[in-house]
């Protein structure tokens, strides 16, 4: 139990360095009319959620702990549905209905479409 907990602790570290990183990257090149960086980062999270999670559980063998600290842990910490809430709650508050309906069917569809593509993925490696 405390190997996990540890594990997730670390993971999470750097999964929310991943993500304020890419936050700022895709920011100075998209701007911030628009929440491009959370739904960059909501869509690779899902991508590498569902490739990480068959690869770790039909080819690759981790300690449950390590793969819980991966994935909970890091990807937890990573991927940002709460930002996610905020921002779309943002967006129609202030009128912006369109922005805020096309944020959350991008964000519906491309996020199950890559966890799609992630398992697809790491099935045929």
């Amino acid at each position: 139990m405390l190997s996990t907990l540890g594990f997730i602790a670390v993971f999470a570290i750097f999964g929310a360095w991943a993500r304020y990183g890419q936050t700022l990257l895709v920011q100075s090149f998209l701007g911030r009319d628009f929440p491009w960086a959370t739904l960059s980062v909501n869509v690779l999270g899902c991508f590498i959620m569902g490739f990480l999670f068959f690869l770790t559980l039909d080819r690759l063998t981790l300690s449950p702990a390590l793969r819980t600290g991966i994935l909970a842990g890091g990807l937890g910490a990573y991927t940002t549905f709460s930002t996610f809430s905020l921002e779309t709650v943002n967006l129609l508050e202030n009128g912006e209905m369109l922005k805020g309906a096309l944020y959350m069917c991008a964000s519906l569809f491309l996020c199950v479409l890559a966890a799609f593509a992630g398992a697809t993925l790491s099935r045929i490696l």
